[in-house]
């Protein structure tokens, strides 16, 4: 089993930059796909990216390829989530999720974290 806590988001201005974090406990890390996900007001929870346990493999939503960056440092049992280029239709509650094997729905995915707001203002 593992926790996810997720932190970085915020405030900021269309065109900024934003470092999401989530934080994950236990010794197991290492060995779980981590996804992340969005949920905007009155939408579905959507992917964003994932990658896979070793980080050798990413894979983005078209929405956000070429301006987020997802990576991990498993000996810190930390993953990242770098934003950039923000458009207010990023604005959403961003989450981590984990789990064994290869997926990018958000159903397969078991652990979740409890969410961190992002908001991109014009």
């Amino acid at each position: 089993q593992v926790q996810l806590v997720e932190s970085g988001g915020g405030l900021v201005q269309a065109g900024g930059s934003l470092r999401l974090s989530c934080a994950a406990s236990g010794r197991t890390f290492s060995t779980y796909t981590m996804g992340w996900f969005r949920q905007a007001p009155g939408k579905e929870r959507e992917f964003v990216a994932a990658i896979s346990s070793g980080g050798a493999i990413t894979y983005y939503a078209d929405s956000v390829k070429g301006r987020f960056t997802i990576s991990r440092d498993n000996p810190k049992n930390t993953m990242y989530l770098s934003v950039n280029s923000l458009k207010p239709e990023d604005t959403a509650v961003y989450y981590c999720a984990a789990r064994v094997g290869w997926a990018i729905n958000s159903q397969k995915y078991d652990y979740w974290g409890q969410g961190t707001q992002v908001t991109v203002s014009v």
